[in-house]
């Protein structure tokens, strides 16, 4: 028999909003959220409406600048860096602390919007907002060393960065450069986590941490985000098309830079036998529906093992659940427990299904298709934002599946005769943020990890981004400039020694840590 679902008791959209207004009057109205700059926040700006993915009502739009509000917040922004790099580090050490107490306190309320706002399943959207206070902990705790014999820079650090993980990679970065001597300037993604983002950025302000949080189109906020003069380092978290838009500008300004690109991360398979081990993989490599920068959507397999590979595989990827993220049986149950909901938006899910189906026409043999049936919905509620697991076979080279990041539920597996043809199927996207190979004998893991593009490379588990002193980066087209990660994060918006060379990819060098 079906159960009839109904929507956790306090946890609508509705409930969410009055505990933002409550919690931060100064960033919410009743009708919009606010832009922060020159310390204060402002209604400007123009709201669009918006829809969530969830089940998409409507919720809070970004209150989007024209151009020059934004240069008047950037240059707010360097009077603001110009005070706040002349702070001892023991004060500043104090406020970014209080702001940490102050996001650990509205834990619950900064996770349910992540939920409403970008379709996190309840469990993932915690950990990020515990990924964003503990790691800068660790900085806090160990900040004296990294910034031994280093400066802040000339001016604010600007922050581009995607929807998917606006806490722990937005949120946690700010408050370390902030921590590191610089004022901070933050755009609010376009497709999502604008409420989330506010609350935060009004947790910090109020501890007199010098952030600026502006939404607008990246066409027409990038001159003053990216090429301002006023700008000491621009930090950008997205995809190829944009990130080789802003490398051009920082490359021919001479500008610091982060650039964190897409690439299509790669799990081989080779001379393998421990198939329990990798069947408890699959179900976590399709946590928030794959729309992570270090997501695996690809699979390289032996052609011998497929049928091995397969008997592991599909048992396991059966076992995803997906639906509402707080949709229960009874208004007092728990948060439902799923690997993941919707994806960012309707228009997502379209492209989605069309690659799919493209991909199929053009010969993809599709391997698996969760069933729509089995979704965790409420009753009548929009669906069009979800995409259900699928699993294709061959790819063609034609096919956007067959080079391209997804960045949904969508897994691809290719098959190899050869440890070439191998190397090659990994290396499709000209390089990686994370790689996997999986093979029983160690010496052939040695002999060919270093020949596959990514800059993190696991033997037989999955790799991640990382938190407090693990290092992160990318090969080839997906990472430009500075590493970050540990003390390279603190190195990436600090001036050091002359002639210093940071680690990283730069247009004359590129240099591992």
């Amino acid at each position: 028999m079906t159960t009839t679902l109904t929507l956790k008791s306090g946890t609508s959209w509705n409930d969410t909003w009055r505990r933002c207004l409550a919690a931060a009057p100064e960033a919410f109205r009743d009708d919009r959220v606010l832009n922060l700059w020159n310390a204060s926040w402002q209604a400007d700006g123009r709201t669009l409406p918006a829809t969530g993915p969830v089940d998409g009502a409507p919720i809070a739009g970004p209150p989007r600048l024209d151009g020059v509000t934004a240069h008047r917040a950037v240059r707010a922004g360097l009077d603001q860096h110009r005070a706040w790099r002349h702070v001892p580090l023991g004060e500043r050490r104090a406020r970014i602390a209080a702001t940490l107490d102050a996001l650990a306190e509205h834990r619950e309320l900064l996770a349910l919007l992540l939920v409403w706002e970008i379709g996190k399943p309840w469990r993932l959207a915690q950990a990020d907002v515990d990924r964003a206070v503990d790691g800068v902990r660790w900085y806090v705790d160990g900040i004296e060393p990294m910034l031994d014999g280093r400066a802040p820079l000339d001016g604010p650090v600007s922050n581009i960065a995607s929807w998917n993980y606006p806490m722990s990679v937005l949120v946690h970065a700010v408050l370390v450069q902030a921590l590191a001597g610089n004022a901070v300037i933050a755009k609010t993604p376009t497709d999502g986590g604008v409420a989330c983002l506010t609350l935060a950025c009004a947790l910090a302000a109020r501890e007199g941490v010098p952030i600026t949080l502006v939404s607008g189109s990246g066409g027409e906020l990038s001159p003053a985000l990216v090429r301002a003069p006023e700008i000491g380092c621009v930090s950008f978290v997205g995809g190829r098309d944009t990130g080789a838009a802003v490398a051009t500008a920082v490359a021919d300004l001479g500008k610091r830079h982060v650039l964190e690109q897409e690439g299509l991360n790669t799990w081989g398979i080779w001379n393998y036998s421990d198939w329990q081990t990798l069947a408890a993989a699959v179900p976590k490599l399709f946590d928030y529906g794959k729309q992570r920068c270090t997501a695996y959507p690809r699979f390289v397999v032996q052609r011998a093992l497929f049928d091995e590979f397969l008997a592991a595989y599909l048992p396991a990827v059966r076992t995803l659940t997906v639906g509402h993220p707080l949709a229960v049986e009874k208004c007092d149950d728990p948060y439902p427990r799923l690997d993941f909901g919707p994806v960012i938006n309707a228009a997502k899910a379209e492209e989605l299904h069309d690659r799919i189906a493209e991909a199929i026409d053009r010969g993809a043999v599709p391997l698996h298709r969760g069933r729509p049936a089995d979704a965790r919905f409420l009753p009548g509620q929009d669906t069009s934002a979800y995409v259900q697991p699928v699993t294709l076979l061959g790819p063609p080279p034609s096919s956007p599946l067959h080079h391209a990041e997804p960045f949904g539920p969508v897994d691809t597996i290719v098959l190899v005769d050869t440890e070439a043809e191998l190397l090659a199927a990994m290396n499709a996207s000209n390089g990686a943020l994370v790689a996997t190979l999986s093979t029983d004998d160690r010496s052939t893991y040695d002999r060919l990890a270093p020949q596959i593009r990514a800059f993190k490379v696991g033997h037989g588990t999955a790799r991640s981004r990382g938190d407090r002193d693990e290092l992160f980066g990318g090969c080839g087209a997906s990472w430009r400039g500075a590493f970050v990660g540990g003390e390279l994060l603190v190195r990436a918006v600090t001036q050091g020694p002359t002639g210093e060379r940071l680690p990283g990819n730069f247009p004359d060098y590129r240099l591992m840590p």
